[in-house]
């Protein structure tokens, strides 16, 4: 290893991988510098690759910092080292893009010296770009849901995949969450396992309605975990098994065996005890490749339960915006002059009526707060208003727009 004009060269399998401002904080309340992430990466090399290895994936970079948006690249850096695979992939709306495939450690340590903090491959192999071989599930809790609540949840979706034949290997997301993670044998094209995905979601809706929901309007979940099978969409990726995620603590998404569930929590999971963790026992994936299942059981089920109905004669719930803004922080400051106006209401607010969506713009994320009034008594519910912040996305980006 040498030091040359603020930058560190480490040889990892007898790769040169250049450092870039090695010194730099990226995670204050921990300490971490950006060298210290690519050494967790390349001590837990052999899971992460696990997750991420042979995979397109998309390069979400986190170049101002954690409490800064990052954006979403897509295309690999036309500078890159020689040893850097790519796959090219094509999207329904017509576009492609030559996308970053990880295949080896030092490849990882590339990747984070770019800024990417997490990892987010694609759930296909870089040699067969049509057929996903993972099927992902999100379990996402609504605000006010129990970490218990939500592992019942995935108990209950292990058990429907058991049925059906298949074997799911969980992990903390890394924030509220967990993932499934399910092994596939390539047959199947995206459109095939996400209805797959969805009908787990309705399955598992129907079993316990009231700890889970398949519904796809946010406002129409309530406090229940919502069983997220949009992961399988073709434009879609997940933070694989590993990635710290830009949360101040530096957690990590960590898997974990099934009985870890319900004794253990997401924030337990950081860059330091996993380190120590994967060091003492390894990784619970290790045997995920050699569990890959077919779908013929899930789309049986799908033939089962028959399209999803639709309720025409649907009232439509009472949801007014309140915001639309560049950061997350920008979107919750309007929020609260809303409430300081609107302070009457507020007690009849659960917490599943605050509804903050991050919705994908062209190369990164911006906010969206509303809220669903169908608690609070018609006769005080506010009307719409203007928006406390109203960011337009995709100012200068439409045909014939100047930025």
């Amino acid at each position: 290893m040498s030091a040359t004009d603020s930058a560190e060269v480490l040889e990892v399998d007898g790769r040169e991988v250049r450092i870039s401002h090695p010194d730099k904080v990226v995670f204050p309340e921990p300490g971490l510098t950006k060298l210290d992430l690519v050494r967790y990466y390349l001590a837990v090399a052999d899971g992460a690759l696990r997750g991420a290895g042979g995979r397109p994936m998309v390069l979400k970079r986190f170049v101002k910092g954690i409490d800064r948006e990052a954006f979403f690249q897509k295309r690999a850096p036309d500078k890159r080292p020689e040893w850097i695979d790519t796959a090219t992939l094509h999207y329904a709306r017509g576009t492609s893009a030559e996308e970053v495939v990880v295949r080896d450690a030092a490849a990882l340590a590339w990747v984070v010296n770019l800024g990417c903090i997490d990892l987010n491959p694609h759930p296909v192999r870089a040699e067969d770009l049509d057929r996903p071989d993972e099927l992902r599930v999100d379990l996402d809790p609504m605000p006010g849901v129990e970490w218990e609540h939500l592992v019942d949840v995935a108990f209950v979706a292990r058990d429907v995949l058991a049925e059906r034949g298949l074997t799911a290997w969980p992990k903390t997301s890394g924030s509220r969450g967990i993932h499934l993670l399910v092994r596939l044998e390539p047959r199947w094209e995206f459109r095939d396992v996400r209805l797959a995905a969805e009908t787990l979601a309705r399955e598992v809706a129907l079993r316990v309605p009231e700890l889970a929901t398949a519904r796809w309007w946010k406002e129409e979940r309530g406090e229940r975990v919502f069983v997220d099978f949009n992961q399988n969409a073709k434009d879609r990726t997940v933070a694989s098994a590993y990635s710290v995620r830009p949360r101040a603590d530096a957690r990590v998404s960590t898997p974990l065996d099934w009985d870890e569930l319900r004794v253990r929590r997401p924030e337990e999971f950081t860059v330091a005890t996993v380190l120590e963790r994967f060091a003492e026992r390894g990784d619970p994936m290790a045997g995920i490749d050699e569990s890959a299942g077919v779908l013929d059981g899930l789309l049986a089920l799908a033939a089962e339960l028959g399209p999803v109905e639709r309720d025409a004669d649907a009232e439509p719930l009472p949801v007014i915006e309140i915001a639309r803004a560049e950061t997350k922080e920008e979107a919750l400051d309007g929020l609260e002059r809303w409430k300081a106006r609107h302070g009457g209401i507020l007690g009849h607010l659960r917490p599943a009526d605050v509804l903050v969506d991050g919705m994908r713009g062209s190369s990164s994320l911006w906010y969206r707060i509303r809220v669903n009034l169908q608690h609070v008594p018609e006769a005080d519910r506010p009307e719409q208003e203007p928006l406390e912040v109203d960011y337009d996305p995709w100012k200068g980006r439409r045909p014939g727009e100047e930025a």
